[in-house]
Formats: structure tokens, C-alpha cells, sequence
């Protein structure tokens, strides 16, 4: 019995899926997403610190309140759902400003930020990162898929004021990063 080119190739994309089943069950790299993780926290706490505490905005509903009133309150506008959706549809857009760097004391891979924003200096450690050329494109992606994922996490602790944001997301919401203080010698 002879089997059809058309038969083959209807055939071969299962296959191929069943021969890598790794990738097929969506396996993370997990030193990408706990980068990722991090770099989106930092960019995320300095879209926050840049804008600063003063700014707020009018939020509430149309609803009418029993006296006849709208319900509206002053929210900083760091907290505003307008401001983060803004914030976040383009934060992973930035991840081309990290680059992998070997982290000296751990000798791991690591996701560092080499572009000086445009307030900041050039750092004299600048000349201390190599250059990897595809490094921001995984990052970007894992950076999207954690947006995606995280949303509502990420909402929640910016409206709480979570202190150590890149701790809060990456080890205790996501599980993205492993805890440091779980790693000791026992």
C-alpha cells in the first residue's frame, strides 16, 4: 500500500508534536521567565516612580448613589486602570533594552538592563555586558505570556502599594523564580 504525498504531509505536523512532546507540553525556560519577571517589575517600578504620587484621576462609576450622586473618588493615577493597561500593552516592547549577562557570583545567566534610561546616566558598569543579539526576542515573548497570565496580579499589587514588586510577582503570585531563602544549606 503506497502512501499518498498529501496523506504525509496531513501526518507529519502530529507527529512531530508527539516526537518533541517537551515543547508540545510547553515547557519554560525558567532562567528566560524569572528574567523576564524581573525586568518587567523593574520597568514597571519605574513607570510608577517616574510618574510619582501627586498625579491622580477621577474614578467611579455612572451608577447614582440613593441621594442622586455619582460615586467618584481621586485615585493616583499610578493605581489607574487607564494607566496600567497603557503601561503594560507597551512595557514588553523595552526588553530589547536587556541584555544576558553571566552573573559573577552565581555564574548564572541573567537578564540585565544595559540602555541607560533617557533621565539616567551611563553607568560605568556598561562596559560590562556583552552583547547576545536575539536575547530580547524570548525575553519579550516570555515578558507578553506573563502579562497575559499575571494581569490581575500585576493590578493587584501596584493598588496595594506592594513593596519589593519584583519579589511579590516573580517568587510569591507566579512561582516564576525560585526563593532565595529556600536554597540555603541545609
Amino acid at each position: 500500500m503506497a502512501v499518498s504525498p498529501v496523506t504525509l504531509l496531513l501526518l507529519l505536523p502530529p507527529l512531530l508534536l508527539v516526537l518533541f512532546s517537551d515543547t508540545a507540553k510547553g515547557q519554560r525556560d525558567p532562567e528566560l521567565f524569572c528574567g523576564a519577571c524581573k525586568a518587567l517589575a523593574d520597568e514597571l517600578a519605574y513607570d510608577i516612580k517616574k510618574i510619582g504620587p501627586k498625579r491622580t484621576v477621577n474614578s467611579g462609576t455612572f451608577r447614582l448613589n440613593p441621594d442622586g450622586t455619582r460615586g467618584k473618588k481621586k485615585v493616583a493615577f499610578t493605581k489607574s486602570e487607564t494607566f496600567l493597561t497603557d503601561v503594560l500593552e507597551k512595557i514588553c516592547d523595552r526588553m530589547n533594552d536587556y541584555q544576558l549577562q553571566d552573573d559573577p557570583v552565581t555564574n548564572k545567566k541573567i537578564f540585565k538592563r544595559y540602555a541607560p534610561r533617557k533621565d539616567e546616566p551611563i553607568y560605568a558598569e556598561y562596559k560590562k555586558y556583552f552583547f547576545y543579539s536575539d536575547a530580547y526576542k524570548p525575553l519579550k515573548y516570555a515578558c507578553e505570556t506573563i502579562i497575559e497570565q499575571y494581569e490581575d496580579e500585576i493590578y493587584s499589587l501596584i493598588a496595594q502599594e506592594a513593596d519589593f514588586l519584583a519579589d511579590k510577582l516573580c517568587i510569591e503570585k507566579s512561582g516564576l523564580c525560585p526563593n532565595p531563602e529556600m536554597h540555603g544549606e541545609l
